[in-house]
């Protein structure tokens, strides 16, 4: 059996090797898949390291452990879903605990989050991050838990995870960020002082929009234990065969974001300079608020960017289209380039009134930017952006 991973493997390693020729039964390079829900006693009142499938599976806990060592955590638990995985957190809660969230938080975030404080399980208070008033006025209301989503979803809003977790200290509160958008290849929350890092893994882990699944990594040991013995509890264990491709795609991760992060670069420079867009948000972007927060938390922009179209909600239809390359749909991080209106799809559940607080306008577009040559997509988007104004 080869020791793959060394002393003190780097993260590009991790991703490529971790769990890479272990298999002591046959040898086999690529880490086995177990799909068994069930495992056989050695005996009477011997189990094995297994017993059932909701509790633990080799292929789940492979992932787990590729993920924390990733994001620099203790250990992690694999979820069917990105919003099991935040829930597995909000769901361990008391009815008299305090969630405090980002006011911009993704749509699922905020309906889930809404609907936990609707039924009485937690107190939820959104909160601008940005706002150093804002945030010490609800810090003083002692949350147990700060959700941070950095960078924003829609909007690429930028927060000083560092400073907002040595405030959460304060006043005894754990953090949780929310690293979909950047994975651990740009940033990794728990070295800048956060509790647990969330993932959806369907997004850039897996990265080929074939699996639903999310994560949550802790950086204490006790805690990782905790939720694991929590999931096992209500039955949000993800599942060995998503667990497998997630690993499989993990692999590529780090190649992946370096070449996305180009494209996304690229197409924000000249969305920028396009007279049928209004504004462009992205935090490789100089002009953009955050861009000295990220420059000094992430090792990289990322391949998610946003902008408004001067022409409204009718230059938004014409846009979408006759855009090319980029395919109007949901979710995110994968190979292909989409585009979303978050007023209409992924934030549509929070209302108007809620995404005019947040500043999500009808004239608002996502770009996830894939792996497509960079030269394709922007003929794509000059496509899109002759269209708009046109009858």
């Amino acid at each position: 059996m080869t020791d793959r991973d060394g002393p003190h493997p780097r993260p590009q390693t991790i991703a490529a090797a971790h769990g890479v020729a272990t298999d002591p039964a046959f040898g086999a390079v690529a880490p086995p898949l177990y799909m068994s829900s069930t495992y056989e006693f050695a005996g009477y009142e011997q189990p094995r390291t297994y017993d059932y499938g909701r509790a633990g599976n080799p292929t789940r806990d492979l992932l787990a452990a590729a993920l924390a060592k990733l994001e620099g955590g203790a250990g992690a638990v694999i979820t069917s879903s990105g919003m099991s995985a935040l829930d597995l957190l909000v769901g361990r809660l008391r009815p008299d605990d305090l969630v405090l969230a980002p006011h911009d938080c993704y749509g699922g975030t905020m309906r889930l989050l809404k609907a936990r404080a609707a039924r009485g399980h937690v107190s939820v208070r959104f909160v601008d991050q940005s706002d150093e008033a804002a945030f010490a006025a609800a810090l003083e209301e002692v949350p147990a838990l700060i959700l941070i989503e950095t960078p924003s979803n829609p909007l690429m809003r930028v927060v000083d995870i560092a400073a907002l977790c040595a405030r959460a200290r304060e006043v005894g509160a754990l953090v949780a960020v929310d690293n979909t958008f950047l994975s651990p290849a740009i940033q990794q929350p728990i070295r800048l002082g956060a509790d647990y890092v969330v993932h959806s893994t369907t997004k850039y882990l897996n990265g080929h929009s074939d699996v639903i699944g999310g994560a949550v990594i802790a950086a204490d040991a006790v805690q990782a234990g905790e939720l694991r013995d929590w999931g096992n509890v209500v039955g949000s264990t993800g599942a060995p065969f998503d667990s497998w491709l997630t690993l499989r795609g993990l692999r590529t991760l780090f190649a992946r974001m370096e070449h996305q992060q180009a494209n996304a670069m690229a197409v924000a420079r000249y969305l920028e300079r396009h007279a049928a867009v209004s504004k462009v948000h992205y935090s490789g972007l100089a002009a953009h608020p955050g861009h000295a927060i990220a420059l000094r938390q992430q090792r990289g922009f990322g391949a998610m960017l946003s902008f408004e179209l001067a022409g409204g909600v009718a230059a938004v239809r014409q846009f979408i289209e006759a855009v090319k390359y980029f395919t109007l749909a949901e979710s995110l991080g994968g190979v292909e380039s989409l585009v979303a209106h978050p007023a209409t799809m992924t934030h549509a559940d929070m209302g108007e009134e809620a995404r005019a607080a947040a500043g999500i306008s009808d004239s608002l577009l996502r770009l996830s930017v894939g792996l497509e040559a960079e030269q394709d997509l922007i003929a794509g988007l000059e496509e899109g952006l002759a269209a708009c104004g046109s009858e």
